[in-house]
């Protein structure tokens, strides 16, 4: 046998073979590429190769079919290799088919257990419910049948009993026509799931939280309707929803009780590119809501005071309260001194300067009992503000006017104010006991003014007292008795407490204090209230000797603590049922008030922005900042302030507050270059400190004529100063001489006073000045002189100045400044 029969040579090869080809391009351009072609192999088997199993019926099977190489051993062991796998694949689908059988048959026993135990469960709970109700109408049985036999014979309790029978049969039907279609099916879609079970009750199931029974039928009406394969719409709500000018869209949204989503896209179906949390107007607001099918009802921002609400006191209500009397007349005519021998206190000790600059509010009880409230007013005239506050609270007003003055420009005033505010007038002529004293002046003064005193035939009430011997005092309270007894002054306090704010300040230890002066009602601590645009809760009263009270009645004045900042002197106050209804009332105000101001301030033209800036550019101002004690003090000396300057200088206000300097009023003063005045008040050590070091003046004072002398003499310092013209003498020109290097010389003879070089001269010709300058020399004779006398002759030339004749009269005089000072 042949070494190659049935082989090929073994030799080495490659897979691929080499060939050219012939790329052709546009415009004849050929290309030759190399390219190598790779043959798939192909395994050809023996002759003699056995045939796959079960084709031939062989163990081995055809050996003509065998692959190359392949033994029939090889052959034998792969097909039993197969045939295990095949087996155990039976095996495995066998044993997995059984498994899912058993799993099936637990949860069927499972499911039947839970149904079982579901089943025992629900007929003992109807069970019970069953054996409630049948002891309910047993109960209700004889309940009816003792009434029937107590009401009448025993033949119409019969009746009674079968209309009682089928009272309860009802509802038990309908009970279990309502739980009969739960029983069906194994499965009720979770429906039972929000039901409250007898065992949940009494273990507390759930947490504690369980759902209500309206959100359980919401829950199956919503099922029900889902398997009916329909849904029914919900029946609209129409509501009254409120549109302030401003509104953001999800509280609109809320108000409406629709969804927020909704609001928004039909906002943008109207073409506004709106999110929920912005702002839209009433019209915008009024609009989604007619179209989402409610009603509009507009309100404004200033509704939020319509809690504050006007009360009209029943007459049986009314009880009678003290009068509020008012002490005015002028600065140093002995208010305070009056009050204090009414009061037996020294009230007038303990002001600077011995004058009243704020208004004090005492009560005082008299001998026969009773009780008066009395306010002492600064008779300043910078305290005007705070006078005419005092004759808005006010019941009466005592006009004091010192005998040995008579009536002076603030007692007018007051007379003025008490008049505005319609209240009756007693004239107390105070400082009798003086030498010089004449209250028949004093009497005949005020007829000038329309106040006819009793004396005069007229109806104001007079009385002569002296507050240093104490004349007269009993005859004082007697007429101010019989006044208010003529004025029948009631007030109910069993009502929310109202009242105005006499003064108010910002102590360092307690917080702003506002002393109020309550009108109607009861002020009790703990109350709520607002005051002008601040709020706050009654912390603490305290009466005007310094105790502390728990309440305080009509016309009687209280200092307050507890607000959140200083209210203005004049605010009203007002007690609210809630915090928060105070809180939105101050924020309004605040609000409102601001945007007064900036609408005052937008309201100016360009025009008139111009006109202003070319008036301003010749006046000086004086800046300053003002800190007082209390908030009437710092508005009288910005009044004050304001009254100072004229077309050239002016005072301008840069701050004005209450409490002590503090370090931001420095670095204020710093920036604008201004001095601080603090009136009855001291800078804190760190504003001190501050102040030293960047050169800030503060300057500290207790009396109010001090600091508008001082502002006074700063603003006249900014004024420029007056030149005045003093005519020293005349000279008349005889001769005009030409001089060689100097010009034409007049020859002059010194007819009045004095010629002198350093003046200034004028030339005048019939009469008419044609020239005003300085002369270039004066001569007498050959010698330059400093000056010439009267009668003596002199020659005289002017500084770029030729045309002079004889004839001409030469005017000479001198210029003196003059410090000028604001009246």
């Amino acid at each position: 046998m042949s070494d190659t029969d049935g082989k090929k040579t073994l030799g080495l090869r490659s897979g691929a073979r080499p060939g050219n080809v012939k790329q052709s391009f546009s415009h004849g351009r050929t290309k030759n590429v190399v390219v190598e072609t790779k043959r798939k192999r192909v395994v050809v088997p023996k002759p003699g190769a056995a045939k796959p199993a079960g084709a031939g019926g062989a163990a081995g099977g055809d050996p003509s079919r065998r692959p190359a190489g392949i033994s029939d051993a090889e052959m034998e062991r792969r097909l039993k290799a197969v045939q295990a796998a095949k087996a155990r694949e039976v095996e495995e689908a066998a044993k997995r088919e059984a498994e899912e059988k058993a799993r099936e048959a637990e949860r069927e026993r499972r499911r039947a257990e839970a149904e079982a135990k579901e089943k025992a469960e629900r007929e003992r709970e109807e069970a019970l419910k069953a054996k409630e109700e049948e002891e309910k109408r047993k109960a209700a049985e004889a309940a009816a049948a003792a009434q029937a036999a107590a009401a009448a014979p025993a033949e119409k309790a019969q009746p009674a009993q079968r209309q009682a029978q089928p009272a309860a049969t009802p509802r038990k039907n309908e009970r279990d026509r309502d739980q009969r279609p739960n029983n069906r099916g194994r499965d009720d879609g979770g429906r039972r799931s929000g039901k409250l079970t007898l065992n949940q009750a009494l273990s507390g199931g759930e947490g504690g939280r369980q759902r209500s029974m309206a959100a359980m039928k919401r829950k199956q009406e919503r099922a029900r309707q889902k398997a009916m394969g329909g849904s029914v719409e919900r029946e609209k709500v129409v509501r009254d929803v409120q549109v302030p000018e401003a509104i953001v869209v999800s509280e609109l949204a809320n108000r409406m009780t629709e969804k927020v989503g909704d609001v928004v896209k039909a906002l943008m179906n109207n073409g506004m590119m709106v999110t929920q949390n912005q702002t839209i107007d009433a019209d915008t607001a009024e609009l989604i809501v007619e179209e989402f099918g409610h009603r509009v009802q507009r309100v404004s921002d200033a509704d939020v005071e319509d809690v504050i609400k006007e009360v009209e006191d029943k007459a049986e209500d009314l009880q009678g309260r003290p009068p509020v009397i008012t002490i005015m007349g002028h600065v140093d005519h002995g208010k305070t001194s009056l009050l204090d021998a009414i009061r037996d206190a020294k009230v007038v000790a303990g002001e600077a300067g011995g004058i009243t600059q704020h208004i004090g509010a005492y009560q005082v009880k008299t001998d026969d009992g009773v009780t008066l409230s009395f306010l002492d007013t600064p008779g300043h005239a910078a305290f005007t503000s705070m006078r005419s506050r005092g004759a808005q609270v006010t019941d009466i007003v005592v006009l004091v006017v010192a005998a040995d003055d008579a009536v002076m420009p603030q007692t007018i005033e007051a007379i003025n104010h008490a008049k505005a505010a319609e209240v009756p007038m007693i004239v107390a002529i105070n400082k009798c006991d003086k030498p010089e004293a004449n209250p028949d002046k004093v009497r005949t003064d005020l007829l000038q003014h329309e106040v006819i005193v009793e004396k005069m035939s007229g109806e104001v009430q007079d009385v002569e007292v002296s507050a240093i011997t104490g004349k007269g005092l009993d005859a004082l309270l007697e007429a101010i008795a019989l006044q208010a007894e003529i004025l029948e002054l009631k007030a109910n306090p069993d009502r929310a407490a109202q009242g105005a704010v006499i003064e108010a300040q910002l102590d360092v230890g307690r917080g702003p204090v506002a002393t109020v002066l309550v009108q109607t009602g009861t002020l009790r601590q703990g109350d709520i209230f607002v005051v002008g645009e601040q709020y706050g809760k009654v912390r603490a009263l305290i009466n005007d000797k310094g105790e502390r009270v728990k309440e305080a009645g009509p016309s009687v004045p209280v200092e307050v603590l507890g607000l959140n900042g200083t209210p203005e002197a004049g605010d009203v106050l007002n007690v609210t049922e809630t915090e928060a209804q105070a809180r939105e009332i101050a924020e309004y105000r605040e609000k409102a008030a601001k945007d007064k101001r900036a609408a005052a301030g937008a309201a100016t033209t360009l025009e008139q922005l111009m006109a202003n800036a070319k008036a301003d550019e010749n006046v000086s101002e004086l800046p300053i900042l003002v800190k007082a004690d209390v908030q009437g003090s710092a508005e009288a000396i910005v009044q004050a302030m304001e009254k100072i300057g004229n077309d050239e200088v002016r005072v301008r206000v840069l701050h004005s507050g209450v409490g002590a300097i503090t370090e931001t009023d420095v670095g204020l003063a710093e920036a604008s270059g201004a001095p601080i005045m603090g009136f009855n008040v001291r800078a804190n050590a760190s504003a001190r400190n501050t102040a030293n070091q960047k050169g800030v003046e503060i300057r500290y004072y207790s009396v109010i004529y001090d600091l508008v002398d001082d502002v006074k003499a700063a603003a006249s310092g900014l004024l420029s100063a007056e030149i005045r013209e003093n005519f020293i003498g005349y000279a008349e020109i005889k001769e005009v001489f030409k001089v060689t290097g100097v010009g034409k010389v007049a020859g002059c003879l010194v007819t009045e006073g004095v010629a002198r070089r350093s003046a200034g001269v004028r030339l005048l010709r019939d009469n008419v000045v044609i020239h005003e300058g300085t002369l270039k020399t004066l001569k007498r004779f050959k010698d330059e002189v400093a000056e010439v006398q009267s009668g003596q002759e002199c020659g005289m030339a002017f500084e770029n100045y030729d045309d002079i004749r004889p004839a001409d009269v030469i005017e000479i005089f001198e210029r003196e400044e003059v410090t000028r000072t604001l009246d």
